[in-house]
């Protein structure tokens, strides 16, 4: 930055019903540099020190909700509406109404944070633990702090809360994943290009630190020490897009820089997962739950659009009895002596529509002593050559194969779909799925041999159909139609890791290292697991379910699709995919079953 840092903070005591500091400097000690925050606090917390709830993330502590997103806004709850409110985050002025400061702080690189725009790095994360440790220091803070937020501002969650910074005394991820190459950037080694673009290119760039004309464009504010030219700007940041595309393992820096240990975890959390974020957060707050090394954890699943129920009345009230009992010693409902339940499920049941809150709560809960549930019944649906779904083996005397073309898309689905028969009584599936299938891949005949096909792309999706023969919608992450669940598998990283301690029968343990390929020969059939994400549905009498395999993105996929163009390529992938049926190849689906109580 050519011009000097400025320190030009302001107090407002009498605009609004909070005192609101704005621009306050957070000196950095993890590294050089500073960050920058609005503070927003109860007007007695001079005298009377309150808690703090922090968020720290790209999309600008200045950017007011209503012009980040002006449909979402509409919507939302208007007791949880303020003149700053913001996308995703807590509103201040409900917030502080309630005995809360809130502190919102820029990400480095972003808004009026100078320094290298590189979301979702080690260096940020050690930023984000500089900034809770400072909201713990100050006069106004009673020494607790409390992080919640939706999306990036849970994902970040998890990551300053394994550094353990002083104060920090409960967290509640809000629909954020916990793995950044299995959750969001590679699902099942397969690059998920397309989510990433629209969201740096319209949310996080557009807020860089020194770009001109944020002002006039209703993007925040213009930066205060002025603008960088488009070199400087582009030298200031690590361009996800880029780096997403060029790294392919989990052990190239890139990839390895962002991991960190769940087991160092220990604050109190509740995380709280969307039973249709089936491409981006579901199974980060699943399995961040689940390996997180609190003594004191709790899962909560919900349905509906990503922006919206954290607003709702009953999702606040719940968010302040969590963080009551954790920050004010306040617990009203036995979060901190861990009587209260530790998983909570909304059980999906019927054909209510998609994208409609008030149907949607007409889904009953029910609450679990523990997760994966323990009753769980673990039943092995099998493939058949005839696509049907069936709990009785096949006995089959000879080979036989089901095929269909490599590089399927969106606009030309290529795939083969299985189904059950009508359920003779509702059923109940909950918890994780995996597929086995036996695979094989051939090259196109007359195709270019001096492109041999080398990989096989596997994209399986569950689907819910009614007796009457209508697909069952639900709410996915955009307020789009989206099937049950997802699961995808590049056959050349195929191998698992038996030996890790997270590997379940029900969840295989993949670690994507480079020395994990394995070939793909034409003709050769290899038999693999497929992770399919976790899932719930309660399946009437008469419904199915339909298994798809497919060799690409399918309905259901929304903005979260894989078409890497040097990821997905004609060189390492066009050809024909076949399932293949015979005396010594399995294929099953095993559901999550869960019997009565």
């Amino acid at each position: 930055m050519p011009n000097q840092i400025r320190d030009i903070a302001t107090v407002d005591h009498d605009s609004f019903p909070y005192v609101f500091e704005k621009n306050v400097t957070i000196p950095l000690k993890s590294s050089s540099g500073v960050v920058r925050a609005n503070v927003y606090r109860p007007k007695d917390s001079s005298s009377s020190p309150v808690p703090v709830l922090v968020t720290y993330g790209p999309y600008g502590k200045d950017i007011y909700y209503g012009d980040f997103h002006a449909q979402s806004f509409s919507e939302v709850n208007p007791e949880q509406k303020s003149a700053h409110s913001a996308w995703e985050t807590p509103d201040p002025g409900y917030w502080t109404s309630v005995g809360y400061a809130v502190l919102r702080v820029d990400e480095r690189g972003l808004g009026q944070s100078p320094g290298l725009l590189d979301t979702m790095s080690k260096s940020t994360s050690e930023a984000f633990f500089d900034a809770v440790e400072w909201a713990a220091s100050q006069s106004w803070s009673s020494g607790k702090v409390g992080l919640l937020g939706i999306s990036y501002y849970a994902g970040s969650q998890w990551r300053v809360a394994a550094l353990q910074p002083k104060g920090l005394s409960a967290i509640i991820p809000w629909e954020g994943m916990s793995d950044y190459y299995r959750d969001r950037c590679r699902h099942g080694g397969i690059l998920s290009d397309a989510f990433i673009r629209f969201w740096w290119n319209r949310q996080v760039v557009t807020n860089q630190y020194g770009r001109p004309d944020r002002a006039q464009r209703k993007w925040g504010e213009n930066t205060i020490e002025g603008d960088l030219d488009d070199e400087e700007l582009a030298a200031n940041r690590n361009d996800q897009n880029v780096d997403n595309a060029r790294n392919f393992f989990r052990d190239d820096d890139y990839y390895a820089s962002k991991e960190y240990n769940l087991d160092d975890v220990k604050v109190p959390l509740l995380s709280v997962a969307n039973w249709g974020g089936i491409l981006l957060h579901l199974r980060g707050n699943v399995l961040g739950y689940t390996y997180a090394g609190s003594r004191l954890k709790y899962l909560r699943f919900i349905t509906g659009r990503h922006d919206l129920p954290f607003y709702y009345p009953e999702e606040v009230a719940l968010q302040k009895s969590f963080l009551d009992a954790f920050l004010k010693g306040d617990d009203r409902d036995g979060w901190s002596t861990g009587t209260a339940p530790k998983v909570s499920v909304v059980l999906r049941k019927g054909n209510v529509g998609f994208n409609d809150a008030a149907a949607e709560r007409t889904y009953s809960r029910r609450d679990e002593a523990e997760w994966p549930i323990a009753r769980t019944q673990y039943v092995p649906y099998h493939l058949t050559p005839d696509k049907q779904l069936t709990t009785e083996k096949p006995s089959l005397s000879h080979t036989s194969k089901l095929s269909y073309h490599a590089l399927g898309t969106l606009e030309k689905p290529e795939l083969v779909q299985f189904s059950t028969a009508p359920f003779k009584e509702p059923t109940e599936i909950t918890g994780h799925i995996v597929a086995r299938l036996s695979v094989s891949m051939n090259p196109y005949i007359g195709s270019d041999s001096s492109a041999l096909t080398k990989d096989i792309d596997l994209f399986l999706t569950l689907r819910h159909f009614t007796a009457d023969g209508d697909e069952v919608f639900y709410t996915g992450t955009a307020g789009d139609p989206v099937p049950l669940c997802k699961g995808w598998l590049r056959v050349s990283l195929r191998k698992v890791n038996p030996a890790h301690r997270r590997h379940k029968p029900y969840l295989p343990h993949r670690d994507y290292f480079k020395c994990d390929v394995l070939p793909v020969l034409p003709g050769e059939v290899y038999p693999v697991d497929v992770e399919i994400w976790p899932t719930n549905v309660v399946v009437d009498e008469g419904s199915r379910l339909v298994l798809e395999v497919a060799s690409g993105d399918t309905q259901g996929s929304g903005i979260f699709t894989h078409g890497g163009e040097n990821d997905r390529t004609k060189q390492r992938l066009a050809g024909m995919n076949h399932i293949n049926f015979g005396p010594v190849y399995d294929n099953y689906v095993t559901l999550p079953v869960i019997p009565p109580k």
